[in-house]
């Protein structure tokens, strides 16, 4: 099996991962875009005493420390000093700091510690330290007013009880398009987790785009089939959740996707 057909399975959720991190769908499948193109360039690099997936994200850390490792400052107009440190500081504020890079590595994208540490190039302790560090920034985020849109009874629940115990508030649970663009357009959240599949066969998706029409706001999608949204090729959701899903993704796709919110993305 050739090298491309093993990374093949793992770019979906690379995607996923890329697009958490910079906030941004374009963005992040730019990175996986730049990453595909290095190990095309020098397949010799890529790792191979690790299993391909491993490989795949390691290659990618190594082009994402890379590209944020210059701070741009270069960029601004000569003899504006105190502009360039600004545009320097403002980007650092957009990026993910590392903190959050490890609580998403372990809690959206299933490494354990150790291949965290690989990842990220530190030792497993200071991966705990890392993930302590988000779990506690997460703590003093702002709280958010949420909506979700999800048909079946059970996961609404599941998720509203996550919601809330972070200390969200929930201003309603749709089941169709319909209901949720009216309990959108009733009580404006902050927030949107939005399931795929809706009560009578409308799509969440649709749901979404009609809230969008009206204001902006993050969103977070839920979906038992990833892959479908995780193309690359159209305009496909930044922040994604699979079902079934853990506590701990759920916290870590509120936080992030939040993140951004707070800091705001710059137009693409």
């Amino acid at each position: 099996m050739s090298l491309g057909q093993q990374l093949a399975p793992h770019l979906p959720f690379l995607r996923r991962y890329g697009r958490a991190l910079t906030g941004s769908q374009v963005q992040g499948d730019r990175y996986v875009r730049a990453t595909l193109e290095a190990i095309v360039a020098a397949p010799a690099e890529f790792p191979r005493d690790v299993e391909p997936r491993l490989g795949l994200y390691r290659m990618f850390q190594g082009i994402w420390t890379s590209a944020n490792a210059d701070t741009d400052m270069d960029e601004a107009p000569a003899g504006e000093g105190g502009d360039r440190e600004g545009v320097a500081r403002a980007r650092l504020g957009r990026m993910t700091p590392l903190s959050r890079q490890a609580l998403l590595l372990t809690a959206m994208e299933g490494f354990t510690i150790e291949d965290a540490a690989f990842l990220i190039e530190v030792d497993p302790p200071e991966i705990e330290a890392l993930v302590a560090e988000a779990l506690a920034e997460i703590e003093t985020q702002t709280r958010a007013r949420v909506l979700i849109i999800e048909d079946e009874p059970i996961i609404a629940m599941d998720i509203e009880t996550i919601v809330r115990d972070l200390g969200h508030e929930v201003t309603g649970v749709a089941v169709t398009r319909d209901e949720a663009v009216a309990l959108a357009m009733e009580d404006r959240p902050g927030l949107v987790l939005a399931d795929i599949q809706l009560a009578d066969d409308s799509s969440g998706i649709d749901a979404v785009k009609d809230i969008l029409a009206q204001f902006q706001v993050p969103v977070i999608f839920i979906t038992a089939f990833p892959e479908r949204l995780l193309t690359g090729e159209r305009p496909e959701p930044t922040f994604l959740i699979t079902k079934p899903f853990q506590r701990s993704t759920v916290k870590a796709a509120i936080s992030q996707a939040l993140f951004f919110d707070e800091n705001t993305v710059p137009a693409e």
